[in-house]
This record gives C-alpha cells, structure tokens and sequence, in this order.
C-alpha cells in the first residue's frame, strides 16, 4: 500500500521559511516522479512542484518559481520541498503526490494526508 506522510507545515511571517518533508513507503520510490500539491481554502488544488526520477529533473510554476525547491532522497525515500520568502498567498494545505509513472504527478495523483501551511503577520 503506497503510504506518504507529509510534515513540517506550521505558521510563518511573510518573507519566512520552511522545509516540508514527505516519508514514502509502498512502492518502489527511486521509480517513480514526486512531486506537491496544494489547496487553499476555496481554491482548485494546484501542482507547485514536482521532480522525475533517475536524472530529477524539475518543474514550479511561476508562482513559486525561484522561491520553493523540491529534492528527493532515494536512500531514505523523502521528497523535500523547500519554501522561502513565503507570501500570505502560499498559504494552503500542502500535499506530497506520487506520480504514475516517472514524470509528475497531476491533481488526481495518490498524494498523503497533508500539512498546513499557514503565512500570516
């Protein structure tokens, strides 16, 4: 059973950090694209990150271009997603998605529980 605990989510100022972590299990993870989705209250669920397997190529949106960084760890089967000079407009509930294939995971993807993201002054 594919099995994805994200954490690290919590309450920042704008302009802040953090690095969210997703542990993966289930499934043989050096395979398969990862990447993270997020949803803010009212608002379609939306892909902003994503890295493929073997040469981890990556992929944001403008949105979040130049502020977040994805990686992954293939030895302990974690997916990183660093967020920096955070905006009140980040702030959504952040899912880890394991794509189908080796590419990116879409909005349909098996993704992990969730962790909340929350930029406020």
């Amino acid at each position: 059973e594919v099995l994805l605990v994200e954490s690290g989510g919590g309450l920042v100022q704008p302009g802040g950090s953090l690095r969210l972590s997703c542990a993966a299990s289930g499934f043989i993870f050096s395979t398969s694209g990862m990447g993270w989705l997020r949803q803010a209250p009212g608002s379609e669920i939306e892909l902003v990150s994503c890295i493929t397997t073997e040469v981890s190529t990556t992929w944001y949106p403008d949105s979040v271009k130049g502020r977040f960084t994805i990686s992954r760890d293939n030895v302990r089967n974690i997916v990183y997603l660093e967020l920096n000079n955070l905006k009140i407009e980040d702030t959504a509930m952040y899912f880890c998605a394991k794509a189908p294939g080796e590419w990116c995971p879409t909005v349909n993807s098996i993704r992990g529980q969730g962790t909340q993201v929350t930029v406020s002054s």
